[in-house]
Order: C-alpha cells, then structure tokens, then sequence
C-alpha cells in the first residue's frame, strides 16, 4: 500500500528519483541569469513541479541562516558549494517574501522526441508587492474647463442643433438597419 506518500513517482526509483530532483534544483541555484532575467532551467512540467518543492524547503532553510539549517540543506542538496551560494547570496534576496520564492512557467513548444511539454522553472527574481497603490497616478489627468463660463450665443445653438440633427440621422439609419 502507498498510503500517506507524498509527491509523483515520475517513473523511476527512489534514488533515481531524489538524485535528479537534487541536480535540477542544484543546477538552478547554481546558473547564472542573463542581464535582467531570473535565474531558470528547463525541464518538463512534472519535473518542475517536484523540484519546487524541494527548491522552497532549501530557500526556506537559507533564510534560516543557523548551522543546523545549513547542515539540513547539505542533506537536502548534497553540495557544499551550492549551500554555500545559497546561503550567502541567495537567501537574503528573499528575507521579505513568506513562501512562493519559484515559479513554473510553461513554455508554448514540446519537446522533439515524446512531445512532452516543456517549462521553465525559475526563481522569482522581483520584490513582493505590498498591496499598496502607486503614490502617483500612471497617466496624467485631463485639464477640465473650469465650469460657470457663459458659452459664446451662437456657438451653443449650432452645437444642439448639429447634435439633434445627427442623433435623428442616427436614429434614422437604426431602424433601417
């Protein structure tokens, strides 16, 4: 019986199992992002979703910064030089956010062989958003006629007349229709 086991099998042993999810999680704290872009790996989407479970407990475990976390993570990832890393440079990025620290982003193509969909999976990378609106407004507003105004005589009677007479036009080619 397979009760109470957590996570997918993916069709291999346990050791099988838990080394490749340890390299895919290793790799990606270990890959150095481009200019602008988190740091990520591709991989197939039940992978992915394995591996940011183990990937979350290790961030977790290095914004703990104790030497017992330390030498849970070395358990967890078994490579002194990628605990170091993420220790050092990793964890602190993610001292304000509260869980969620990778995500799994499909990839719009399959892979060549089996046709199995793709995925990035990537640390986030931006500062948690706080809830808060922005202080000033995104666009600018509209600067308004300020209103008591006396409208010009003749202006005002042919704007309402050109206004009846499109609305009767309007209105005409309505029903017409």
């Amino acid at each position: 019986m397979r009760h109470r086991k957590g996570g997918k099998q993916l069709s291999r042993t346990d050791a099988h199992r838990k080394a490749m999810l340890r390299n895919l999680v290793c790799g990606l704290f270990l890959v150095e992002p481009k200019e602008g872009a988190p740091r990520r790996v591709t991989t197939t989407v039940p992978k992915a979703k394995q591996a940011r479970r183990l990937a979350e407990r290790a961030v977790t475990l290095g914004k703990r910064g104790t030497l017992h976390a330390r030498r849970q993570a070395l358990s967890l990832l078994a490579n002194k030089g990628v605990v170091k890393r993420l220790f050092e440079d990793l964890a602190p990025l993610y001292s304000d956010r509260n869980g969620g620290y990778t995500r799994v982003v499909r990839l719009p193509k399959f892979r060549v062989g089996d046709g199995t969909e793709l995925c990035y999976l990537e640390l986030v990378s931006e500062a948690p958003s706080t809830g808060q609106k922005p202080a000033e407004p995104v666009a600018p507003k509209v600067a308004q006629k300020p209103r008591g105004e006396p409208k010009e005589p003749g202006a005002g009677a042919a704007e309402s007349e050109g206004e009846t007479q499109r609305a009767t036009e309007g209105g005409a080619g309505a029903s017409q229709a």
